[in-house]
């Protein structure tokens, strides 16, 4: 390859001015909710800054995501009713998709990448929602972030990424396959020591590092095989294109780890196709 010396993940995530970190306004909410004197009208103050992450949180609140019968017409209205942790994850996962602006656009396009993570991100709860799983919005960020090592790769190494995916076409091959072989790692152990190194809940980071290889999660085990299966499945509805060209294969042992009765599937991935055009375009107005 081109590079004379092997690459690491701590040198690819150790230039702090090359890798985007989380928004402050996140980081504010965040501190806010973990602080024991914190009131719900605490919270929506610091969501009512930005306003378009206001709105969109509302819009969501309003969406068949949550299906309430009556109108969530205030973030504070939000809030009480989604779920204070919920509402967290939301506004983390729609703050990251403005973070990555130097992606180049012949490597992957942006709306289509959100979409496919939208779509996983929808598949992930609706799989987790079938066996009435609780708290979700753990399961819908982590299908959010779930490539964004992805696009660590596409940032600073973009050359190299361009042979990968040369290759994985050429060959039939998937890319996470190619990563490994060529870099020695893939974009799912690049994306978890991204989510650590901005202090994120290991429930999230591990789905993330190990979506590919779910078996191998020591502490989440579970929510790793959700994940992973709901990649697969948005894959094969072809939901955006994170530039994967083929569907991934499913690890053995994945489904049957959640049990999912097969008749249950087609109503799954009606509630998919009926949810997402809505909440992607919810959630990708105006992101940069």
């Amino acid at each position: 390859m081109a590079s004379t010396k092997p690459l690491t993940i701590d040198s690819l995530l150790g230039d702090i001015s090359a890798v985007p970190s989380l928004p402050q306004l996140y980081t504010k909410l965040d501190e806010t909710i973990n602080h024991p004197r914190s009131s719900i009208a605490d919270i929506a103050k610091v969501l009512s800054e930005d306003q378009g992450l206001a709105a969109r949180i509302l819009k969501l609140a309003n969406s068949p995501l949550f299906g309430y019968f009556s109108r969530i017409d205030t973030i504070t209205q939000a809030v009480t009713i989604i779920g204070i942790q919920q509402v967290r994850d939301l506004a983390l996962a729609i703050s990251v998709m403005g973070l990555f602006k130097n992606v180049p656009e012949d490597l992957v396009s942006m709306n289509r990448f959100w979409q496919h993570s939208i779509g996983c991100a929808l598949a992930s709860r609706a799989l987790a929602s079938s066996l009435r799983e609780t708290n979700l919005e753990r399961f819908f960020v982590a299908g959010i972030l779930h490539d964004i090592g992805r696009l660590v790769l596409f940032m600073r190494l973009p050359e190299l990424c361009r042979e990968i995916v040369d290759i994985a076409c050429r060959d039939q091959r998937n890319l996470n396959e190619v990563e490994r072989e060529q870099i020695g790692f893939d974009h799912g152990d690049l994306g978890g020591a991204l989510l650590r190194l901005w202090k994120l809940p290991s429930r999230v980071v591990e789905p993330v590092e190990f979506h590919h290889r779910c078996m191998r999660a020591a502490q989440f085990p579970r929510e790793s095989a959700f994940l992973h299966c709901a990649d697969v499945l948005t894959h094969a509805l072809e939901l955006g294109n994170s530039e994967e060209d083929l569907v991934p294969p499913l690890t053995p042992g994945a489904w049957e780890q959640l049990n999912i009765p097969p008749a249950q599937l087609s109503s799954i991935v009606s509630q998919i196709d009926q949810q997402f055009n809505e909440i992607a375009h919810t959630i990708l107005s105006d992101v940069p």
